[in-house]
């Protein structure tokens, strides 16, 4: 089959399926097989590897799911874990390093009956990727290279030493990068020091001090009951191996395992809800970006301790700091100062309302994190820009004017100013400060900071040189820059920074003003999508939503947007189509084409389509016969991304597949949706209706080609 799945059929017997590979996998996971257990019949399909890399003989190794309370990948060798991906949460295993991999968002799926049957796949195919199991136990991740002919190894599992399983025995944790790289958690010494100082951790840890129950059990043979128990937090852990179920909230959760005297840990994740530990806790590891915090239960004496601890170091810097307070506090009194400056108590507003906006999408430790994007001072800026010169100007959009500027340092700055004129505001700048501090894709572009000041407003980027796509596309001088390889480059591109968009990163995120205006190039002409006061981030179940105040950008909106004010990724998806058009064409889809009755770029297209004349609609200053087939399935993909009803449309990671997948036959488009202008006056009377549109209504008009 296509899918590369080897299938023995009885045409005698309506093609009954006799025997099929993906029932039987051995050192490879293809895209839509399945791996995962049976409950009623305790079997489990598993990768198996070679024996080595010229042997394909059963190898030692086994990769597959463990039926615990909350599922993982393990790897095993000779039936023992070597490798183990913490659960699955409901979109990501939470133990591997970066949770938000586009291995286990874009496509990837994991369903439980909670009775032992379980089953893990994937239907992806934008990549062409899939997963082998070598004969040293590493599942690699290998996707297919078009232009270099060949698969291309990504991700690998296990990556470093401490993904080894149990690395650092019972009560240790594993710091990938530190020199050693096992240490024991606080209230924790190792077991036998010698071992552990030689570099054998494989005995782990033992507590320095017995827990309250322990003790409560000793009360007769001398022993005393004393203090409650507390926890110890450690932040951004791999979990322990075989966590346990509790429907405890996530404040009462503390309290059910303070409670159970064989608790000896607890985790909260939004995804999983509260997980409990009994006995020793194997198998974990300190992260540096992702993890989750983990509660790890230890005798009051060792809080007491530590705070004991603390309080005698910090006494006589206390006491310091109190001398020194109050002498400047005499001196400020002495001599008086203005206020604060403005722009504090600004910055402080500010990202109160930004917590605000992100309170039901983010954690409060990454909501903290706002706190740390650069703030530049407007003198730092007016400086940089030679006082926001017209020479240095970039642009102006609906925020307002973009400027050039270059930082004492030497780094070039691109700085938008937000104008008291502007149709946008406050709300746009905090929305996109949210949103891509957020993000980090090389086909996005990157915020360096922004400036809050009395009343001013900016936002600060790094430069692009290129400045911005329509800017060569439609400027006859320029267009002959971007020939035809550089344009298809430039489709990808913007591809890839839209699916990381709405798959890869942690945030689903809805753009919403995607146009060529809003794509910058970099010095290699390589696109980068910016503009994000529109975007809107969606919850991990949520697929779509509406609004009463549609935005955006006249000709780029789809139609349900425009006209009902339901959004998704498939609203994206047509304004991606309508820009692979104007990329093919080097024309706006404003512009109409006098030769064919006023149409507009998306109706010419069609209609070029139906004539079986596609790649007419190339810019003529990149059309090459070699090129023909090429350009002709790209008109294709773009009138896939405009079809009118939404469901119609490909994902993002499908247009892609599209893109890079030679040979392969598409769907025919549907008819696209013609957004066609209104008059001023008619637009102005619109106003009444209960949607606000930025620019103009909108309308569909049916245009068939002859």
């Amino acid at each position: 089959m296509d899918s590369g799945n080897l299938m023995l059929q009885d045409n005698r017997n309506n093609g009954e399926i006799l025997w099929e590979s993906f029932k039987h996998p051995y050192d490879s996971f293809m895209p839509r097989m399945t791996l995962g257990t049976d409950g009623r019949t305790g079997g489990n399909l598993k990768l198996t590897s070679w024996t080595s890399h010229d042997d394909p003989s059963t190898g030692n190794y086994t990769a597959g799911i463990a039926p615990f309370t909350f599922p993982e990948l393990l790897i095993w060798k000779n039936d023992v874990p070597t490798w183990r991906s913490g659960p699955w949460n409901g979109q990501v295993f939470i133990g591997l390093p970066n949770m938000d991999s586009l291995l286990f968002l874009d496509g990837f799926n994991l369903n439980s009956d909670n009775q032992g049957t379980i089953s893990m796949s994937y239907a992806n195919d934008s990549f062409m990727y899939h997963f082998n199991l070598d004969p040293e136990g590493i599942i690699y991740q290998k996707d297919w290279s078009t232009s270099m002919r060949t698969w291309r190894i990504g991700v690998k599992f296990p990556y470093t030493d401490c993904d080894a399983y149990g690395r650092c025995g019972r009560y240790g944790s594993c710091h990938a990068g530190e020199n050693p790289p096992c240490k024991c958690v606080k209230g924790f010494v190792p077991k036998n020091n010698t071992e552990w100082n030689g570099g054998n951790w494989s005995n782990g840890c033992v507590r320095k001090a017995p827990l309250q129950c322990e003790r409560q059990r000793n009360v007769s043979n001398g022993g005393g009951g004393g203090k409650a128990d507390g926890f110890l937090k450690l932040q951004k852990m791999k979990v322990p191996i075989s966590a346990e179920r509790s429907e405890a909230n996530e404040q009462v959760c503390p309290k059910v395992c303070l409670d159970n005297c064989s608790c000896t840990a607890y985790a909260y994740d939004r995804g999983i809800g509260c997980m409990l530990w009994s006995g020793d806790l194997v198998d974990m590891q300190s992260f540096l970006g992702s993890g989750i915090d983990l509660f790890i239960r230890v005798a009051h004496s060792e809080l007491k301790t530590h705070s004991n601890l603390a309080i005698v170091i910090a006494a006589p810097v206390i006491g310091v700091a109190l001398i020194a307070a109050v002498c400047v506090l005499l001196a400020c009194r002495k001599f008086r100062k203005r206020p604060a400056p403005e722009k504090n108590r600004s910055a402080e507003l500010m990202f109160k309302r930004m917590e605000a906006l992100t309170s039901d999408n983010e954690s409060a430790s990454n909501q903290i994190k706002l706190k740390e994007l650069p703030l530049f001072e407007f003198q730092v800026l007016a400086t940089a820009t030679d006082s926001f010169s017209l020479r240095n100007k970039l642009g102006q959009g609906g925020f307002g004017p973009v400027y050039k500027g270059k930082l004492p340092e030497g780094q070039e700055i691109a700085v938008k100013r937000l104008s008291r004129k502007s149709g946008q505001g406050l709300e746009e700048l905090m929305n996109e400060v949210v949103v891509i501090s957020k993000l980090q894709h090389r086909n996005l572009v990157k915020l360096l900071g922004c400036c809050i000041e009395g009343e001013e407003r900016m936002l600060v980027y790094e430069y692009m040189p290129k400045k911005s796509l329509d800017a060569y596309l439609f400027d006859p001088l320029k267009q002959n820059i971007l020939d035809w390889k550089t344009r298809f480059n430039i489709m990808e591109g913007i591809c890839r920074g839209l699916l990381y968009l709405h798959r890869d990163s942690r945030l689903k995120i809805i753009h919403r003003d995607l146009k060529a205006s809003n794509i910058l190039l970099d010095e290699n002409l390589n696109p980068k999508i910016s503009d994000f006061g529109l975007a809107r981030i969606f919850r991990a179940n949520e697929d779509e939503a509406n609004t009463r105040r549609v935005v955006g950008t006249y000709g780029y909106m789809s139609p349900e947007y425009a006209m009902e004010g339901f959004f998704s990724e498939k609203s994206d998806v047509f304004s991606l189509g309508v820009i692979f058009l104007e990329i093919i064409s080097g024309r706006r889809n404003s512009s109409s084409h006098k030769e064919e009755n006023n149409l507009n770029l998306l109706a010419y297209a069609w209609k070029l389509w139906n004539d079986g004349e596609a790649a007419s609609l190339a810019d003529p200053a990149v059309f090459e016969k070699c090129f023909e087939k090429e350009i002709e399935k790209c008109v294709h993909i773009g009138l896939l991304c405009v079809q009118e009803v939404a469901n119609d449309r490909p994902n993002v990671s499908n247009v892609i597949w599209m893109l890079t997948t030679e040979n392969m036959n598409l769907a025919d488009p549907k008819q696209p949706a013609f957004i066609v202008r209104r008059g001023a006056s008619e637009a102005e009377s619109s106003d009444q209706s209960s949607q606000k549109v930025s620019v103009n209504d909108v309308s569909l008009t049916a245009v068939t080609g002859r």
